[in-house]
């Protein structure tokens, strides 16, 4: 779950990020950024603060499926933009919309195009995420773990 302080609330808040903001579009998504908070530059001009920390919002329509499917796109989303906000510069406002491929999409296959759309708007460096190690995959011919160290 993100914090409050990281998720865009307000329509007015994805209505400017969406038509002021740099657009990258992948396959299963469309990533929407804008360097500069809107909610920020609203405040900056009444008083003199830092900018806030990086926010994110997400658009899962009909489109993509009934609410089972969109809620576990979402949730998919929030995991994957929670691991990256920190590398984010402050102040950035991202919103992340999801197409209809998105619903048959796996979660590595999501976190790539969240990666590709990123690195094209020039956020993201090129090397992985820290929080995005990948796991060790255990040989075929091992036994089951079934959790218990006894």
């Amino acid at each position: 779950m993100l914090p409050a302080a990281a998720r865009l609330r307000r329509s007015e808040d994805f209505r400017v990020v969406l038509r002021r903001g740099s657009r990258a579009g992948r396959r299963r998504l469309v990533v929407h950024a804008l360097t500069t908070d809107p909610s920020a530059a609203a405040d900056a001009v009444q008083s003199t603060t830092a900018p806030s920390a990086a926010r994110a919002g997400f658009v899962v329509s009909k489109a993509v499926g009934n609410s089972v499917v969109r809620h576990r796109v979402s949730r998919r989303l929030r995991h994957l933009v929670s691991a990256r906000l920190g590398t984010l510069p402050a102040g950035t406002a991202l919103v992340v919309r999801a197409l209809p491929p998105s619903s048959t999409a796996s979660s590595a296959e999501l976190g790539s195009d969240l990666d590709a759309a990123l690195r094209r708007l020039g956020l993201l460096s090129s090397r992985r995420p820290a929080g995005d190690v990948p796991r060790p995959t255990r040989p075929a011919d091992a036994a089951p773990d079934h959790g218990s160290a006894v």
